[in-house]
């Protein structure tokens, strides 16, 4: 049984530490406005995405850099600069969807492989074999593609293998939205998708003889006829694993939340380990991916086909709450700096990477304790670094909060929503 390698989404550095720590097999990223990310891009310059491949290749993981746009002409003398001076960094792979960019990354950085986006669509085992000619390593299959077709593409055509797991989904097919383009002027193909299908739309209906338009309601919002749903394929771990075909899960989510790349990869982490020892358990791992912001859940179309299903847009809103909230980030173990609300005498439960060890503890600040198989942290004080006390905290406080005992880095403090 192939183990799938785990793809996660690095927006900026301090994402991809967390993809690190919580389990992630490689990341992927990009910088400057070459990246299909061009808002997340802008959080790494050159030195810091150099100091990023360094750090993700010192724990032996590997760094995907992303090239698939589709750029203009005038782009491509720029282009070219951009790939040499990430040729130099020595990333284990570029992300591409243009035939032309794989030849001229071919003609650049021969050295380094050649993974093909999944915009570029490839459906068949006659589009990955022609790929695979032009020097393709993995193929970053199209998000309509079935897994029965994956499994003829596979047995046809010896190349890797990547499907999206996990994520937001785009009205557009693979990704490759007009929409934005056309109403705001923002290329998606580019990187500056402005989330159109996110919206909220009016319908309405013209009778041509007379001009006259009829407006057709679900309800006075109007409603939001693009608006995909997450794809969320945790439950299908197991389904996906015995097909023997997929080699990499990807996480879809560069502009997401910290939170979000933690439970995530975790989850998927915890899947993937847990088939391997036959403890596979679906409410389990739905239960964490619940704990994230999303617009709905789906399970896309690598188990159903898209005709057999109705239930891939969320027509109400464009983002729904998770069933907790994040009440703060504990980036160094010992002190943490307030995203929600912490006062004192209430539990929030610690998440923390799979292979965290937690020393239990209860001192004057507060104490850390296990209960119900989860770790818990209850503050009998909030104390501040420079040694100010709080009756409570609040986010946007920039205060650095401690800690009753060390935890592991980038631990996340966490409560149920009522």
């Amino acid at each position: 049984m192939i183990i799938p390698q785990i793809v996660s989404p690095a927006g900026n550095f301090t994402k991809l530490k967390i993809a690190l720590a919580y389990g992630a097999d490689a990341v992927y990223a990009g910088v400057n406005h070459f990246s299909l990310r061009s808002r997340t891009a802008k959080e790494f310059d050159y030195k810091s995405f150099e100091e990023a491949i360094e750090y993700t290749h010192l724990r032996g993981k590997k760094f995907y850099v992303t090239l698939n746009g589709f750029y203009l002409s005038t782009q491509i003398e720029g282009l070219k600069r951009h790939i040499l001076k990430l040729r130099a960094m020595k990333p284990d792979a570029f992300i591409v969807a243009s035939i032309g960019i794989m030849n001229l990354v071919k003609e650049l950085a021969p050295e380094i492989a050649l993974h093909v986006s999944t915009q570029a669509n490839v459906l068949n085992y006659l589009d990955a074999q022609v790929y695979k000619n032009m020097g393709a390593k993995r193929i970053v299959i199209a998000r309509e593609l079935g897994l029965k077709d994956a499994q003829i593409l596979k047995q046809n055509c010896d190349i890797e293998l990547e499907a999206f797991v996990q994520g937001s989904m785009c009205f557009a097919y693979s990704g490759r939205c007009l929409i934005s383009s056309v109403q705001s002027g923002r290329m998606s193909n580019r990187g500056s998708c402005a989330n159109d299908c996110r919206f909220s739309y009016e319908l309405y209906a013209k009778n041509p003889e007379n001009g006259v338009l009829f407006r057709l309601e679900e309800d006075e919002n109007g409603t939001h006829i693009f608006n995909s749903k997450d794809l969320n394929l945790c439950s299908y771990i197991e389904k996906i694993m015995k097909e023997d075909c997929i080699d990499a899960f990807k996480i879809e989510g560069r502009t997401k939340s910290e939170y979000y790349v933690a439970v995530a990869t975790r989850t998927y982490k915890m899947a993937i380990l847990d088939v391997l020892n036959n403890q596979f358990e679906p409410e389990k791992y739905e239960k964490e991916i619940h704990t994230l912001k999303n617009r709905g859940f789906t399970d896309g179309y690598l188990i159903s086909r898209p005709f057999e299903k109705n239930d891939t847009q969320n027509y109400i809103t464009s983002i729904e709450q998770g069933t907790h909230q994040v009440q703060a980030l504990v980036e160094d173990g010992e002190f943490f700096k307030c995203k929600g609300k912490i006062v004192p005498n209430v539990a929030y439960e610690l998440l923390m990477p799979l292979n965290a060890k937690v020393l239990e503890c209860d001192n004057e600040l507060g104490k850390i304790y296990k209960k119900d198989e989860k770790y818990f942290v209850e503050f009998k004080k909030i104390i501040s670094k420079n040694h100010k006390e709080f009756k409570e905290i609040h986010s946007g406080n920039e205060n650095q909060i401690k800690m009753p005992c060390k935890v592991n880095e980038f631990s996340f403090l966490r409560k149920e929503i009522e």
